[in-house]
């Protein structure tokens, strides 16, 4: 009797596909497996989600698989369930959440199990050699000495980009060999806990949530909410201590790569054991070896960013979200996930306690909190001695300001510095400065594709738009007039270094942003220079407002935070009060005390004044009373459409179509279609629609039953659409 296996391809095509098996094969089938098989003019890699002894394609149409890729199934029985319930509630393919769900580099083939490490380590010869010989080839002693000090693993190599003419030249040389040796499963950690240092007394607030949190079992979840500072990192620390006691692994989720490398020391100074770190930093193969330390049982804490949460788990005991709120957890580009709700819902199937920790809780977290669906743990008062920051707003209202900064802040930042302090400025807009003003006709240079206009960037010599990568060299003339009168227009991170600088010779500035941490090791560098006060001014964008101990900081300035104010998205406020709480949660950390000085030309404006007289907490529970009023998210659930085309009536009526299909009644609400904020973007014109109802399961249901008919419609082949289910973002 021939056998037939269903198999989920990375496609967008909401479906699986039928295909047969080799007889020889036929022992080999089993559900979970990789195989290689034919799609259209390609070879594809997809897994095995069904096997029957039985398939509607005729004879003519069936293919057969090529190759079985795998023995067993790669993910246990809970992340495929995950994997499926995930597919089904973004409304794509189980084929595309798969491959979410699997490293780049098991999609394309690689072994799942590693049999050898390949380690280089220095020779006897190499140990006695006179690394003075070397004089004349710096590249080759700086490898000498680190090998010198212990052998390194082949990934390990890689990971510190060693030169491969120096490693090659050494190897030559005889003074280090290649070593190639057998895996041994190191499980340990299992038996016995050993720790690296002594944990910190807890204050009474911190062991109160500790013992609350030791004492659930099974699925439960768990806002943790404190104030910045107020020490969550050793609440979860002590909490890893009672898992990993146990035998059993934890997986901590983190916003942004920045913020691994301090998160990391911390857990590797307090636990002797293999902590596994994924995230889109490192190569496919760093990946791939994270991942088989983790599913092996090896590494007893996973830690990584978004893309982790799909990371299998023998040992399941706990799943940590740090900053829960961030934007970051949510994927904007392809299957639209959020790593917060898929963690919750991970949790909830392999039957173990998720911990959801922030100092400013998202609006949807807080009223799962508040409604009683999750438990709720406060921190309010900031650990150790650090005290409360000191908070003012500097109205620049008809006042000069010099690069973006008044009198008032300047006098501030010298009595800070000169006190030896560090001083950090916010200003989340990267480059020189974000137009190109002509000074004699006022034309601002617009990106030719998109709505919004070109950011300088001097020391790349070129304007740049930071939606669609268009760029050109910096115009010597005006494209409007002529002129040669053009200047930049507003401050952005690069200028406001560089004027720091002049302004305070004295004292070093350093700038982090996305351009000045893209090298490789940019930012761990530019962060451990900070932490031993080589710079004492600090400029840069949000990667700095994220979960950073900075001990030195007393002083933090916000500037131009007026544009965060107006937007067209409703959850502006909600991101604002988050930022400014972040940021002014990096002053006064240790035992100095801090100050936050916030300019703006709105200083009357009602959010301004209810974060700072009442802090996060209670506006949020303000905010989220107006999102029920409105019926917004989190009060009703919001499904959001996305079609681009290069005539705008094309998306414009393919949109009309679909909400003619979709159910408008008291509890199903169509808004749209309109255009979206930024019209156009790289050469396309934008609209949206938004499909809102009062209950979850309404709109899965309804957009379930609509999907069909709207890939049906002729004019879905001329956009290009896409679905954004709880969307973070309406631009």
């Amino acid at each position: 009797m021939p056998v037939f296996v269903e198999v989920a391809l990375p496609v967008p095509m909401r479906q699986s596909f039928s295909y047969q098996v080799n007889t020889e094969d036929e022992h080999r089938v089993h559900k979970g497996i990789r195989v290689k098989v034919p799609f259209g003019r390609q070879q594809l890699i997809g897994l095995v989600t069904d096997i029957s002894n039985t398939c509607s394609l005729t004879p003519q149409q069936i293919k057969s698989v090529i190759e079985f890729l795998d023995d067993a199934p790669l993910l246990p029985d809970s992340l495929y369930k995950l994997t499926h319930w995930a597919a089904r509630y973004y409304f794509c393919s189980v084929g595309q959440m798969l491959s979410q769900a699997l490293p780049v580099a098991l999609r394309k083939g690689a072994e799942v199990t590693a049999n050898s490490t390949t380690f280089f380590l220095a020779t006897p010869d190499g140990k006695s050699a006179d690394l003075d010989t070397l004089k004349r080839a710096p590249a080759q002693r700086k490898v000498m000495t680190l090998f010198l000090e212990r052998a390194l693993t082949q990934e390990e190599v890689n990971a510190l980009e060693l030169s491969k003419a120096a490693l090659k030249a050494l190897l030559e040389r005889g003074w280090i060999a290649k070593e190639v040796r057998a895996n041994a499963l190191d499980l340990s950690w299992r038996e016995e806990l050993t720790l690296g240092e002594d944990p910190h007394q807890l204050n009474p607030e911190q062991a109160i949530a500790v013992a609350t949190l030791n004492q659930q079992s099974g699925y439960h979840c768990t806002l943790l909410e404190g104030i910045t500072g107020s020490g969550k990192t050793e609440v979860y620390l002590a909490l890893l201590e009672s898992v990993l006691k146990k035998g059993l692994q934890a997986l901590i989720l983190v916003p942004e790569i920045g913020l691994t490398p301090q998160t990391i020391s911390r857990f590797k100074h307090r636990f002797n054991v293999q902590v596994a770190v994924i995230h889109s930093g490192l190569t496919d193969n760093q990946r791939l070896n994270a991942w088989r330390q983790a599913r092996s049982g090896e590494a007893a804490i996973i830690i990584g960013t978004r893309s982790a949460l799909f990371t299998p788990m023998p040992y399941p005991g706990l799943i940590i979200l740090d900053e829960e709120h961030d934007s970051s957890f949510k994927q904007q580009e392809g299957v639209g996930y959020h790593a917060r709700d898929l963690a919750v819902m991970r949790g909830h199937l392999e039957k173990i306690p998720v911990l959801l920790g922030s100092a400013t809780p998202s609006l949807e977290t807080l009223q799962n909190a508040l409604s009683g669906r999750y438990h709720h743990l406060s921190l309010g008062q900031r650990a150790g001695a650090a005290e409360k920051v000191r908070q003012g707003i500097v109205d620049i209202r008809n006042q000069p300001l010099k690069n973006g900064l008044s009198h008032a802040l300047l006098n501030e930042m010298r009595i800070h510095l000169d006190a030896g302090n560090q001083v950090l400025l916010f200003l989340n807009r990267r480059g020189f400065s974000p137009a190109l003003l002509c000074h004699e006709c006022g034309h601002l240079h617009e990106c030719d594709r998109c709505d919004a206009f070109f950011t300088v960037h001097q020391s790349l010599g070129e304007i740049r738009c930071h939606h669609c990568g268009n760029h050109y060299a910096i115009p010597r003339q005006c494209h409007q007039c002529g002129s040669t009168m053009l200047m930049g227009q507003g401050v952005g991170t690069e200028q406001l270094a560089e004027a720091l600088t002049k302004e305070f010779p004295k004292y070093p500035v350093v700038r982090i942003d996305r351009d000045t941490t893209s090298r490789k090791g940019a930012l761990e560098g530019h962060l451990n220079a900070i932490h031993k006060g080589e710079y004492k001014i600090l400029v840069g964008t949000q990667m700095l407002a994220k979960g950073h101990h900075f001990p030195d900081v007393t002083l933090v300035g916000l500037l131009d935070v007026d544009g965060a104010l107006f937007s067209a998205d409703f959850r502006a406020p909600e991101r604002f009060g988050q930022l400014y709480t972040q940021v002014s949660g990096r002053a006064g950390r240790a035992r100095k005390a801090g100050t936050v000085l916030l300019q703006t030309h709105q200083c009357d404006n009602p959010i301004l004044r209810e974060l700072m007289h009442k802090g996060y907490g209670e506006f949020a529970r303000g905010q989220l009373e107006e999102r029920k009023q409105a019926l917004l998210p989190p009060a009703w659930h919001m499904l959001l459409l996305r079609a681009e085309a290069h005539r705008p009536e094309d998306a414009d009526e393919f949109l009309n179509q679909v909400a003619a299909i979709l159910p408008q009644n008291d509890n199903c609400e169509v808004i749209g279609p309109m255009p979206a904020p930024m019209d156009k973007k790289a050469g396309k014109f934008r609209r949206q629609l938004m499909f809102q109802t009062k209950e979850r399961s309404q709109l899965q249901h309804s957009f379930e039953v609509a999907l069909p008919q709207i890939e049906a419609l002729p004019l879905a082949k001329k956009c290009r659409w896409s679905l954004d289910r709880d969307p973070q973002d309406l631009l």
